[in-house]
């Protein structure tokens, strides 16, 4: 991407989650290249900063999960948001980038938006799958609309919102051969035999997920003890990791079968066989190194309640959904039983079926890698929306 001549930008971002900070970070990046007198404002983590952004408010300030943790920190966000809006106003900022945590940033670009400042959100909300009228509001709220997955942008397109498909980071970023080719080194790094059949465990990220879904996964494992011989089990942080330590105890007949790891859920699923996991961006890249994968997912009684009583898609599980059919076994809720799970997962360890899944997942990958790496896709985008 070439420079672009003019005036310096002023572009404001705000990021919720380490996820959001990631694909933040290669958009800073790109936009310094391309407009190297850029000056940031707003809200990143750590990679952001690494980036050259600088951030006044910590990262973790935003993260929010479901519809009761909002609700409970209500006064906290409100106080944030009207700081930011006020921050950014003032900076006279050409454009606002909201990258992901719809809750927060959909509501900040509103404001933002009737002080006459354009706005962009990256990763779409999961209109297309539950809550379609919020995209009367995205519609009034935000000028153009950044997504990961190519399917995504219809629903925009109908409702004439400007759109672009940028690209998964991820898929440009895992090759095709990276899990068959890295399986070996990985294994001898974690000291597991080359033999060795290894089930990969996610529970999640946020310690709500590990609390719901933790002791399905070490029931499930339990009863795959005769099939499975090493559990690896990637915990996101050292708090998640001392939770599953505690967890573990509770499951003293899988000592000395699971290594407990802190990060590292790459190279866990990399020397996996097969992965069992919770629903998130884990799924994608499971699927992305060519795993086999169970997936499970648990929130709250009454979060559910609301939830199952909006979703319009008939899947769960990304790469279902991104198939469009059936191709990766999914318990959801009560549905999440050892018992079921522990057969799915065996099933998947017979070489047909788990080469007819991989089969499929190859075709997935090739639909989501685009010629030009999301991070250019993407600033290319927001400094056309600035400059326009």
């Amino acid at each position: 991407m070439t420079s672009m001549p003019g005036r310096s930008l002023t572009i404001a971002m705000v990021a919720g989650e380490i996820s959001g900070d990631n694909l933040g970070a290669a958009l800073v990046k790109e936009i310094t290249k391309a407009s190297p007198d850029v000056t940031f404002v707003g809200v990143g983590g750590p990679a952001m900063i690494k980036e050259g952004f600088s951030t006044e408010i910590d990262i973790e300030t935003l993260s929010v999960n479901g519809f009761i943790d909002p609700l409970l920190r209500l006064p906290s966000l409100i106080r944030l948001l009207l700081h930011l809006r006020d921050r950014i106003v003032a900076c006279e900022a050409d454009c606002f980038v909201g990258i992901d945590s719809n809750f927060f940033n959909l509501l900040l670009a509103g404001m933002l938006h009737k002080r006459g400042i354009k706005t962009v959100h990256y990763v779409s909300p999961t209109v297309w799958a539950w809550r379609q009228r919020r995209i009367k509001k995205i519609a009034r709220h935000v000028d153009l609309m950044m997504t990961l997955y190519p399917f995504e942008t219809a629903v925009y397109e109908a409702n004439n919102i400007p759109v672009v498909f940028v690209g998964h980071p991820k898929a440009d970023e895992i090759s095709p051969d990276e899990g068959r080719l890295n399986q070996v080194p990985i294994r001898e790094q974690l000291g597991i035999a080359q033999d060795e059949v290894v089930l990969a465990i996610l529970p999640g990220s946020r310690a709500r997920e590990v609390d719901l879904s933790g002791r399905d996964f070490l029931a499930t494992a339990l009863l795959l003890g005769d099939a499975i011989t090493r559990f690896v089990i990637p915990a996101a942080n050292r708090k998640r990791y001392e939770q599953l330590q505690l967890m573990l105890a509770e499951f003293p007949e899988l000592d000395g079968k699971v290594t407990l790891l802190v990060g590292q859920s790459r190279q866990a699923m990399t020397a996996s066989n097969v992965v069992l996991v919770n629903s998130g961006t884990a799924t994608l890249e499971a699927m992305l190194l060519r795993k086999p994968m169970v997936m499970s997912y648990r929130v709250g009684k009454i979060t559910y309640g609301i939830v199952s009583r909006l979703v319009t898609t008939e899947w769960f599980a990304l790469p279902n959904i991104l198939a469009g059919r059936s191709i990766v076994p999914e318990f959801i809720q009560d549905a999440a039983v050892p018992s079921v799970m522990a057969g799915a997962v065996r099933r998947l360890l017979d070489e047909k079926e788990a080469s007819d899944v991989i089969t499929t997942f190859d075709e997935i990958h090739r639909l989501l890698k685009k010629s030009v790496d999301p991070g250019t896709e993407a600033a290319k985008a927001v400094l056309g929306l600035c400059e326009s």
